[in-house]
């Protein structure tokens, strides 16, 4: 009876993880389609072919849920990039490309681009959207570039306040890049050219700090 408990409840949470997707996926479609604000739960329940009764108790309201949708596109940016801590200025140079790669990657994917035109676009009527995004979203890209600043400078190689120098390097890295994204007056770069970008975006950094 135990064990034919445990499973019913692992079968259980299985299917309310499966819907939970399927509602997650349906509100960021209504969201690019339609904006936050014209959006509705019901419109999400409909989509996801489940009831709101169903919506609210696995997701939530309309801002959790665009909080769940930007939070599952910046887990990517959490996870760990398996690089040892830099001990000189090869290895930081290697640290801070590997990141950079990673996240013109990552943020220059164009559901991640929809996102920031939704912020922009609901920037008055929903600032919540905008909220979601810089403490989720941009977080993550922000605390991997503190920590890397952090090692460094314990291994005497940057001298510079962590959170100034990890601004320098996003803007060394993206350059007008995103405003091109966003504006749609550029294409995604190809990877070899974002390897480069980063490359070159490292080496412009180490310039201007490494000790």
């Amino acid at each position: 009876m135990v064990k034919e408990s445990k499973s019913k409840r692992r079968q259980q949470q299985s299917d309310d993880d499966g819907i939970r997707e399927r509602i997650l996926s349906a509100a960021f479609a209504s969201f690019m389609e339609d904006g936050y604000a014209g959006t509705s739960t019901l419109k999400i329940a409909t989509r996801a072919k489940v009831s709101k009764a169903t919506l609210y108790a696995l997701v939530g309201n309309k801002e959790q849920m665009l909080a769940a949708c930007i939070a599952g596109r910046a887990t990517r940016l959490r996870g760990p990039i398996d690089l040892p801590e830099p001990r000189d200025r090869e290895s930081l140079a290697r640290a801070l490309a590997a990141l950079g790669t990673r996240l013109l990657r990552e943020m220059s994917d164009p559901a991640v681009i929809a996102v920031f035109r939704l912020a922009i676009a609901e920037a008055v009527r929903a600032p919540a959207v905008a909220r979601a995004l810089d403490s989720i979203g941009g977080e993550a890209g922000r605390t991997a570039l503190r920590t890397i600043m952090l090692q460094a400078r314990s291994a005497g190689l940057l001298s510079g306040q962590p959170d100034k120098m990890a601004g320098q390097f996003f803007g060394l890295l993206w350059g007008n890049l995103m405003i091109g994204l966003l504006l749609r007056v550029v294409e995604r770069p190809q990877p070899r050219e974002i390897e480069q970008r980063a490359n070159d975006g490292t080496a412009a950094f180490l310039q201007l700090y490494c000790n």
